[in-house]
């Protein structure tokens, strides 16, 4: 996929008021033709359009528009830019229905049951309640303990089958460490 100009016309707009770039320049850079690029200059076309600055929009680098200024030979190049796009959910909190919060200690007692291997704390992360209700739910102390049904969290929706599964990689690399932290430690011990 090439990167394509975002708003040609408004970014001709700024590039003549705000460059000493050439006419030809600005109409390669924004697929136009060079005599709507003068038509801008001469204030007979794009009439109230707003200038949109390339800069702030992450599509050219002051040095880019510095490079052909210099050089009207050199073609203005776009900025090759890949966005990450990333899933932010474990960083943004969301809204959890009224109906749907019941079901946080159901899936906090259904991963207790299923997955041993997971620490309280990453237990409370994952379902979104305190630790201190996790391990009340473990210690069968919580307050509506013989109301609760293990409820799979990923089947309801509370979070992703990918977050599970890193949070019990987690678990097991956490296990791991601490055999061979034993391991170590009782060799020590024969040494002596």
């Amino acid at each position: 996929m090439t990167n394509t100009l975002l708003m040609p016309m408004a970014t001709a707009v700024w590039l003549v008021e705000n460059t000493t770039l050439t006419f030809k320049q600005i109409a390669e850079f924004c697929n136009l033709h060079e005599v709507e690029i003068q038509g801008i200059a001469d204030g007979e076309v794009a009439k109230g359009i707003v200038g949109y600055n390339p800069i702030i929009a992450g599509q050219l680098t002051k040095e880019e528009i510095e490079l052909s200024s210099k050089d009207q030979a050199r073609s203005l190049k776009i900025n090759d830019y890949n966005l990450d796009i990333s899933s932010d959910k474990n960083k943004i909190k969301k809204y959890v229905p009224l109906s749907k919060r019941q079901d946080k200690p159901d899936s906090a007692l259904w991963l207790i049951k299923q997955h041993p291997s997971l620490k309280e704390s990453q237990i409370s992360k994952l379902v979104g309640i305190t630790k201190n209700s996790v391990t009340a739910i473990k210690n069968k102390s919580y307050w509506n303990f013989n109301n609760l049904n293990p409820k799979d969290p990923v089947a309801i929706g509370l979070f992703s089958q990918k977050d599970l599964q890193e949070a019990l990689e987690k678990a097991e690399r956490r296990i791991k460490r601490e055999k061979k932290l034993k391991e170590k430690e009782k060799l020590n011990q024969n040494i002596k």
